[in-house]
């Protein structure tokens, strides 16, 4: 076993990785750095927004503070950074969130949640954005499809945060919170997919970040999403609770599973309107508020349950032609999934305030819709459903 650095209990705590993040804790009880970059690279590659914890089980007392302990325990943090985790209960010791000064002995579970550690800079890239809101603490936008969160391994600029971190250097001041800086995701406390467009929040400091965390973490947020489906949904509302896991064969795919490797995932289906094309294929505009945040969950939902989402060729989406609406080319009309984050419900991380967001809907889909609405009209049916719990105002998206 490795020699303890100096100020580390010699007698290594029970330690392990949660939330399938095997590999983080060293031998010697001390969180991995390196380890934490690569998982937090992987997941940013299955756009998985789940926290990343690590947990000590103390084997005799320390009598030593936690911010202390934890500084020993995760060597690139500071002192302050911890004490400002544990202000935000990102740290819990037992089941609760202690004081900076609260005392570990025999026995204690210390629970934090891990924040990639601060460091290099993200280029400035001037990148066209569509802003519906902007303060001090946030800035809210709508996100194009295509455009790519943060920078990865393969993607390096051409970003979402590129285009943050030109906006506040030369438009509108301040800067990305550095929670995440070291991963180049400063400022970055939920994703959407690269081809899904739509609402996001970014924060501008490290208070508001982990308060937003927070707010996602407990389920405190409203997310409401727009799609376009295949075929007519038979029920006007539809609670899916299926479990959600990474796919067995296909690296890139989550799937529906009910073994040890599934998560709870719940999403609620409520149909908007019903279309008829003029060769008679069924569509439905379906609005989407998820309960849970796993990856790909509404993908994966309407597509297990028989109605895939228009485009989304990884979930068995088909792309529509402009001739199957009734015109003369082979004009694909939409090239990617039709999927979109209209409304986005937080409570400012600064004040409190409930704050609700709506990103007007994507030209492209936009005007799919339209054609089908047209289509559907011809064949003398009305296309509107009122379902009930529904909450976003069509007119306010741009449809």
């Amino acid at each position: 076993m490795p020699r303890a650095p100096q100020g580390v209990e010699s007698t290594t705590p029970r330690a392990k990785s949660v939330d399938h993040t095997e590999g983080v804790i060293g031998a010697n009880g001390i969180v991995d750095r390196d380890a934490l970059f690569a998982l937090y690279e992987l997941n940013s590659t299955r756009d998985d927004e789940s926290p990343i914890s690590v947990e000590f089980e103390l084997p005799k007392d320390v009598l030593k503070r936690i911010d202390r302990y934890l500084v020993d325990r995760v060597p690139f943090l500071s002192r302050t950074q911890i004490q400002r985790l544990i202000e935000e209960e990102a740290i819990t010791v037992n089941g609760r969130v202690p004081k900076s000064s609260t005392k570990l002995r025999k026995g204690d579970r210390v629970v934090a949640i891990l924040p990639p550690p601060p460091s290099g800079a993200i280029a400035p890239e001037d990148i066209p954005l569509d802003v519906i809101f902007e303060d001090d603490a946030i800035i809210v936008v709508n996100k194009p499809a295509g455009l790519i969160v943060h920078p990865a391994r393969s993607h390096k600029s051409g970003t979402l945060v590129n285009a943050l971190a030109w906006r506040f250097k030369f438009i509108s001041g301040g800067e990305l919170s550095k929670v995440g800086e070291e991963f180049a995701r400063p400022g970055i406390v939920h994703r959407l997919d690269k081809f899904t467009s739509g609402a996001i929040v970014s924060a501008k400091n490290d208070t508001a970040h982990w308060r937003l965390g927070k707010q996602f973490e407990m389920r405190r947020t409203d997310k409401r999403y727009l799609a376009l489906v295949h075929d007519w949904p038979e029920r006007d509302v539809e609670n899916i609770n299926l479990p959600i896991g990474k796919h067995p064969v296909i690296k890139e795919k989550n799937t529906v599973r009910f073994d040890e490797t599934g998560k709870a995932s719940v999403t609620i289906a409520r149909v908007r309107e019903r279309y008829l094309s003029t060769r008679g294929d069924k569509f439905a505009l379906v609005e989407l508020e998820l309960k849970t945040g796993r990856t790909h969950q509404i993908r994966v939902h309407m597509s297990f349950i028989g109605y895939p989402i228009v485009g989304d060729d990884l979930y068995g989406g088909k792309h529509p032609r402009d001739r199957d609406l009734g015109g003369d080319t082979d004009e694909i009309l939409l090239t990617r999934q039709a999927l979109h984050a209209t409304t986005l419900g937080i409570f400012h991380p600064m004040t409190e305030v409930p704050m609700s967001f709506t990103a007007p809907i994507a030209s492209d889909l936009a005007r799919l819709i339209a054609m089908l609405r047209t289509s559907t009209r011809a064949a003398q049916l009305e296309p509107a459903v009122i379902a009930a719990g529904t909450t976003i105002d069509l007119a306010a998206a741009g449809l």
